[in-house]
């Protein structure tokens, strides 16, 4: 069984969405440590000028774990957010057959940006047929930091393999800790495939947000996603 682990995003990019699809069980990391100016509560979208950051406020969240972080609604996210979907991919081709979904969402008046987060992947995954099976690292009890959690999240698990970005097989995680516990370590070795986009003036930009792929492509999307070159190959 293959295991992956990432925190929860907003509006998730490709490469992430890649990894939830080419795992069967995907840990979501909500018990960690916010990160300020990092992607779990912005990410990037195709404008005619070329990408911009859809980003949603949040209050106070130095020092918080991830499913701590309160979204900040005195500020109106939402309907800039909404509004900046439809304005950039109101032409796109699929953007009707997806909209009532992510409407709801921004109807709605979000408390906890990883609940948030949750949804609208959960919305994402279902749009896109990815059937991966989602679990939270808080609902795991399992305690430790860095390299020697993963490990014992994946045993508790029953991994046979983790997947992992390659930056982060280099930099950050001790490989020789997942080999001794059995657990085969596969590299995603993202890179982004070419699909149709908005705006061609600006031209072709990679790593977006997944609703790029998604308002483009339709139900076509999954396949184009999978299509990434070298995802999944062994250590």
């Amino acid at each position: 069984m293959i295991v992956a682990a990432h925190q929860p995003h907003y509006l998730p990019w490709l490469r992430y969405v890649d990894k939830v699809a080419r795992s069967d069980l995907f840990v979501l990391l909500d018990d960690v440590q916010y990160t300020k100016n990092g992607w779990q509560n912005r990410n990037r979208v195709k404008t005619p000028q070329g990408w911009t950051y859809l980003t949603v406020p949040v209050e106070d969240p130095f020092g918080r774990t991830i499913r701590e972080v309160r979204v900040c609604n005195r500020e109106p996210w939402r309907k800039k957010h909404w509004n900046a979907l439809r304005t950039h991919y109101g032409r796109a081709p699929h953007f009707r057959r997806y909209a009532e979904a992510f409407e709801d969402v921004y109807a709605r008046e979000w408390e906890s940006l990883c609940e948030l987060n949750l949804h609208l992947l959960g919305v994402v995954l279902d749009a896109l047929g990815v059937r991966t099976r989602l679990v939270r690292s808080s609902d795991l009890g399992v305690p430790g930091r860095g390299t020697e959690r993963l490990v014992a999240i994946c045993r508790g698990l029953g991994a046979t393999a983790y997947l992992t970005g390659d930056y982060a097989a280099r930099n950050h995680l001790e490989v020789g800790l997942f080999e001794e516990a059995g657990v085969e370590v596969r590299l995603q070795n993202w890179s982004c495939p070419t699909y149709r986009q908005q705006f061609p003036q600006a031209g072709f930009l990679p790593d977006l947000s997944i609703v790029d792929l998604l308002f483009n492509e339709g139900p076509g999307a999954l396949a184009v996603l999978l299509a990434a070159t070298g995802s999944g190959a062994p250590r």
